[in-house]
């Protein structure tokens, strides 16, 4: 029988060993955390409180709003209190925890997002059938459909990954496991966008009118910049070429991968869609539930 070493713990990479550059990375990374999380709470509350919005796209959005602050909150707060506290170790237990979590919902927001090219796809395609098509059941049943990839393929990952034994060092890369995501789920749901895109763009260049063919384009854009920036931060982690240790390179690009578009999504959403306007949204909802007396301070 040969010797085995139970692993307890795991070392994160941290950005510096300095202590002033380990307070300022939990500062900015605090400013971080709260930028997405108040924004992607707006987005959920501003849905869930107007009826307007009670449509199958922004029941998607509001999906994914979730999975951007769940994904976002798996990761970045053991670094910030890392940080504060001068320390890098995180338990055995905390890393399977952070792997299964990070991967599902990472997993589940990219799935989300090809079933909103689908939702994009009907409504411009084939108007005629989307309420049909894309009735109350069908939009439950294809979010449930996202989340339950996520948890599967992160029960495969986390499951073979953690059945592994460790030897050697017990140090990791912070983030990294948002580099290693599934290529076929990946490939599989790219290839499904591009071929919806490609139909919708079809359609909306038969359509007659330049007032038309901007308003279809305007439903198609935040969605669109969206998979862009998922793509594109994906791809670079993955074509960057490789080093033999860590370097400061490989956690920009976690970072840059694993945050960038949960703070970028609330910002896009709101910003090029008119009917997300959060602060007239969000001021209807107040105006609803607070004192007569309150409606002026609102107001203004």
């Amino acid at each position: 029988m040969s010797n085995r070493t139970t692993v307890t713990e795991f070392l994160l990479l941290g950005f510096s060993d300095v202590r002033e550059l380990q307070i300022l990375h939990f500062v900015v990374f605090l400013v971080i955390y709260l930028v997405a999380l108040v924004g992607n709470l707006l987005i959920f509350m501003a849905i869930a409180f107007d009826h307007h919005l009670h449509t199958p796209m922004y029941f998607f959005l509001m999906n994914l709003s979730i999975l951007d602050v769940g994904s976002i909150s798996v990761t970045v707060p053991k670094s910030m209190a890392n940080s504060l506290m001068n320390t890098k170790s995180i338990s055995y237990a905390g890393c399977v925890a952070q792997v299964f979590f990070l991967f599902f919902l990472m997993a589940a927001d990219f799935s989300l997002l090809t079933v909103m090219a689908y939702d994009r796809y009907v409504a411009i395609c084939q108007p005629l059938h989307y309420d049909t098509m894309m009735n109350s059941k069908a939009c439950v049943q294809m979010a449930a459909s996202a989340w339950i990839t996520g948890i599967l393929y992160s029960v495969l990952h986390t499951g073979n990954t953690f059945a592994l034994t460790f030897c050697g060092g017990d140090m990791v890369d912070h983030e990294i496991g948002v580099l290693t995501f599934s290529v076929c789920l990946l490939l599989g749901c790219f290839v499904f966008i591009i071929v919806s895109y490609v139909q919708i763009f079809k359609s909306v260049l038969r359509i007659p009118s330049e007032q038309g063919r901007h308003k279809a384009f305007s439903t198609c854009l935040p969605h669109l910049t969206v998979v862009s920036l998922v793509v594109f931060t994906g791809s670079f982690a993955y074509l960057k070429p490789t080093s033999s240790s860590p370097s400061a390179l490989d956690l920009v690009v976690a970072v840059l991968y694993s945050v960038l578009p949960q703070i970028m999504n609330p910002i896009v959403y709101s910003l090029r869609n008119k009917e997300m306007k959060l602060n007239y949204t969000i001021c209807q909802w107040l105006g609803k539930i607070l004192p007569r007396s309150s409606l002026n301070l609102v107001g203004h």
